[in-house]
């Protein structure tokens, strides 16, 4: 399993287990399919990983992944948008073979490659 963060994917996730407070936190992500990029996430930072969730270090991250989310994250960039009107991950994922979002018009645009954005408020 190889995935990529961006900086500022990995600027969020430090920021999120830094301000938990817990020594030694590391970042759950759970990833499942669906939306735009065929990927969706819930995630949470946690002290200990679950039974069964795989130990990732991304350039001194520690990330808690379940089975299938690492399946998923094969191939994966994640990167973090933080903009006035979405905020949140964006998937990257060269595996999705279309893009099952569309455009309404007005300010929305969909950037090439197939990503999902996942909200945070």
């Amino acid at each position: 399993m190889e995935f990529t963060l961006t900086p500022a994917a990995e600027k969020f996730i430090r920021r999120m287990t830094r301000l938990s407070g817990a020594e030694g936190a590391g970042f759950r992500m759970v990833v499942t399919t669906g939306g735009c990029s065929g990927l969706e996430a819930q995630f949470s930072v946690e002290t200990t990983p679950q039974p069964k969730d795989a130990v990732v270090d991304k350039n001194g991250i520690k990330l808690f992944l379940p089975a299938e989310s690492r399946l998923l994250l094969d191939g994966v960039t994640i990167d973090f948008a933080d903009t006035p009107l979405q905020s949140g991950f964006v998937f990257k994922n060269p595996k999705a073979t279309g893009s099952a979002c569309s455009s309404s018009g007005g300010s929305h645009s969909h950037a090439p490659a197939p990503s999902q954005l996942v909200n945070l408020s």
